[in-house]
């Protein structure tokens, strides 16, 4: 016996009273009953910065996506911010003759990320600019954490942690992205933040960051998948685990975490909504390197209409409950929302 939704009451009229279809009939009548909407204000566009001058580099496994010097970089910040993509996440590519085991270029306030945070709010200091803590970028052995015995150390990390997110929000960061899912660091930094003056400063967690393969052309794009030894299970999620990841969010928030985040996206959707669902915190979402390579290689092969898949994806995302979205398609969406006004 087939019964009726819950939210639809038993004296809720039905067909042929009814027709669905007579709110779709019309492109006007559509666009106004349309309960979800992707502003390019929404999204979040991570950048990888790398070292010289005047030069970009492509990433193989990202097609649109290049390795960008701080000079190129601001151009293309500033085409962005001309979409009214206000907000950039910024990942550097760190030579090979500055990492170490224990990551201590991530401490160097000239270094590269610190630079461009720098050049940044000199030119659009309007923008946000969110930055990544973890150590992978810095490190020989590309974990986000340091290491003895092949063990990753979780206490002694945080420590570093806390000083990489100090330097960063000295160089003019906005929000501090802790990406590492080291026990505690989220209260630690922002003790350490607010000790030093910085109470402004927000910090974004990836408070839910599942060991996924799709992060794979990420790993590329920034040096480290040919370093990395092992895996990242031992801190990373188990993607199986669902309840876990509302454990992990309560923690982050009790410790001062102003935004949380889901990654990846797609494959998670459903801890997206239990998130946004329990918590009504502003939750966020990474549609990551590799979800962003599937649209692309598709597309390449004429499987699918990239903009159109595009936008669709970044729709479900806010279905789920998203206030942001970090992508890579960023500024491709902006660029048809501009061309459809």
């Amino acid at each position: 016996m087939q019964t009726k939704p819950k939210n639809i009451p038993e004296e809720a009229p039905a067909y042929p009273q009814v027709r669905m279809r007579r709110l779709r009939a019309k492109t006007w009548l559509r666009d106004m009953v349309q309960e979800h909407h992707v502003r390019p204000a929404d999204l979040i566009w991570p950048v990888f910065i790398t070292e010289g001058t005047n030069a970009s580099e492509p990433v193989a496994s990202m097609p649109g996506v290049e390795r960008l010097t701080i000079d190129r970089l601001l151009e293309s910040l500033n085409r962005a911010n001309d979409l009214e993509i206000k907000a950039f996440a910024l990942f550097p590519v760190v030579p090979a003759e500055k990492k170490t085991m224990d990551g201590r270029e991530a401490l160097n306030p000239g270094n590269l990320i610190c630079r461009a945070i720098q050049a940044i709010k000199k030119e659009l200091p309007e923008v946000g600019v969110i930055t990544d803590v973890a150590l992978d970028p810095y490190t020989t052995h590309g974990h986000d954490g340091l290491i003895h015995d092949g063990k990753i150390l979780n206490d002694e990390t945080v420590e570093v942690l806390c000083e990489q997110s100090l330097i960063q929000a000295q160089a003019g960061a906005d929000v501090i992205a802790p990406s590492d899912m080291m026990d505690g660091r989220v209260g630690q930094i922002r003790s350490t933040l607010d000790a030093n003056g910085f109470t402004d400063t927000a910090i974004l967690s990836y408070a839910v960051k599942y060991a996924s393969c799709f992060y794979g052309p990420f790993r590329d794009a920034v040096g480290s998948s040919g370093v990395l030894k092992g895996d990242k299970k031992t801190y990373q999620m188990n993607p199986a685990n669902a309840a876990e990841a509302l454990r992990e969010v309560a923690l982050d928030i009790n410790e001062g975490a102003d935004m949380v985040m889901v990654k990846p996206g797609l494959p998670y959707l459903d801890i997206i909504k239990s998130v946004k669902d329990t918590f009504k915190v502003p939750t966020f979402a990474y549609q990551v390197s590799g979800e962003y390579a599937m649209l692309r290689a598709a597309a390449a092969n004429g499987w699918l209409d990239y903009d159109a898949a595009l936008a669709e994806s970044l729709l479900a995302f806010k279905r789920a409950g998203c206030d942001g979205i970090l992508s890579y398609g960023a500024v491709d969406y902006a660029r048809l929302i501009q061309k459809n006004k």
